[in-house]
C-alpha cells in the first residue's frame, strides 16, 4: 500500500477531500519523523512504537578484497508492532 493508497482509502471512509486527508497525513509524519530524529519514541496505542535503536560499533569483512574495516556506533529508526497488533497478524 502506498501513501496515496492510505489518502484515497482515508477521503473514502471519511467524506473528506483528498487534499485535506494529504495535508493531515504529510503533518503526521513530519510530527512522527522530527520527534524520532529529536531521539523521542513516539507511541501509537493499538499500533506500535517508533523508536531509535542504538547499535553498537563492529568489526565488519569484505570478503572478496579480504580486509577487514569498522562500522562504527550509530542509530537506526524503527518501529515496534503494540502487542494488539502483532496479535491481529497471526
Amino acid at each position: 500500500m502506498t501513501k496515496a493508497d492510505i489518502i484515497n482509502e482515508v477521503a473514502r471512509a471519511t467524506g473528506v477531500e483528498k487534499v485535506t486527508v494529504q495535508a493531515v497525513l504529510e503533518a503526521s509524519i513530519d510530527s512522527i519523523k522530527n520527534s524520532v530524529i529529536k531521539g523521542e519514541p513516539v507511541y501509537l496505542r493499538g499500533f506500535g512504537s517508533f523508536i531509535i535503536k542504538h547499535r553498537a560499533e563492529k568489526a565488519a569483512r569484505n570478503i572478496t578484497q579480504k580486509t577487514t574495516m569498522t562500522i562504527p556506533a550509530h542509530n537506526i529508526p524503527a518501529f515496534k508492532p503494540s502487542k494488539a497488533f502483532s496479535s491481529e497478524l497471526k
